[in-house]
């Protein structure tokens, strides 16, 4: 790779830039969902409630390893803790 090349054309080339931007959007989901329980004073239990579903849901939800979960279901998780999710696309 030549010198001045970006980090994106990297991850391109190793063939990981999609898994690592997942991996770091999944990172910041939980971490603000964890720190927005927190402040609220909310629990997992309280989570689940709120999105009419189980606590294993927010454990996935909330699981930065986890990648699976569905867009809808990241939403959901994210308005019962107060938050919004903002997808933005633009061209690469």
């Amino acid at each position: 790779m030549p010198i001045g090349a970006s980090f994106d054309d990297f991850l391109q080339e190793e063939g990981i830039k999609e898994e690592v931007e997942l991996k770091a959007m999944k990172e910041v989901l939980s971490w603000k969902m964890q720190q927005a329980m927190k402040e609220q004073n909310l629990s997992k239990s309280d989570v689940a409630k709120t999105m009419q579903t189980s606590r294993s849901v927010v454990e996935r939800v909330l699981d930065p390893e986890n990648l699976s979960i569905s867009l809808k279901t990241a939403v959901k998780a994210a308005n019962a803790c107060g938050l919004h999710l903002h997808l933005q696309v633009s061209a690469s």
